[in-house]
């Protein structure tokens, strides 16, 4: 059974981690131009109007699988004129980017946070590496420091997997939408008119489906290898 305060950690954790996502893409967009996000309300990290935007993705999925699985899931989406996309596509690709930018710029905050509680004592090496678990307190059995270091973890590999998972170059994820920075100007609109295919986007959510953990566990273990040189897990 799923221990709830994991559950409301967890829970807390996805919604804070995407709404910063979401939000960048809105910000991203307003300043190239597009105000439809801002119009929205989404230019913002208060999570409500993202909720408003996506209440299955963002409240009843992820309540719904943390409650069962003890892992949320679920999506969100920050509107955009894709008119505006189609006649500035490389700063369209910048919006696209700038959501997984937000949640790798958090993976190196809390990095941050886990040397400075190393170099003032308050953090260690664990004995085991998990989602849960990059870091451990320091002579805080259940204290303070201790739900801490397991918040600051949660936080750590979330908002990795979200960098990650979104920076994979395959509809409808965001690593698709970056490809026009690098694309020939003459293959834009074909690779547009692609992408934009439903069947494509179903294809590219079954193949990540399948390939994420694969994807995810050498670089979550080579993250958590920064935060410790020497010291080797997996």
């Amino acid at each position: 059974m799923t221990d709830p305060i994991e559950a409301i950690a967890f829970y807390a954790v996805f919604v804070f981690a995407v709404t910063v996502h979401e939000a960048a893409h809105a910000w991203a967009a307003m300043i190239g131009g597009d105000l439809t996000a801002y119009r929205g309300g989404q230019v913002s990290i208060d999570p409500i109007p993202h909720m408003k935007r996506e209440p299955f993705g963002m409240v009843v999925l992820p309540l719904l699988s943390v409650a069962i699985s003890g892992f949320p899931l679920g999506y969100a989406s920050a509107p955009y004129d894709p008119a505006w996309a189609q006649r500035y596509p490389r700063r369209a690709a910048w919006m696209a980017l700038a959501g997984p930018g937000a949640n790798l710029a958090m993976v190196i905050a809390a990095g941050l946070v886990v040397r400075i509680g190393i170099a003032v004592g308050s953090f260690g090496t664990p004995h085991r590496i998990g989602f849960d678990s990059i870091t451990a307190a320091v002579g805080d059995p259940g204290g303070l420091a201790s739900g801490a270091a397991h918040l600051l973890s949660i936080f750590f590999a979330m908002n990795l997997l979200l960098f990650v998972l979104n920076m994979i170059p395959l509809p409808p994820l965001d690593g698709s939408g970056a490809l026009p920075l690098v694309l020939p100007e003459s293959w834009l609109d074909r690779y547009r008119s692609l992408v934009h295919q439903p069947m494509f986007s179903l294809i590219g959510i079954i193949i990540v489906w399948n390939l994420i953990g694969e994807i995810f566990h050498p670089l979550f273990f080579g993250a958590v290898g920064l935060l410790y040189p020497g010291v080797h897990y997996g």
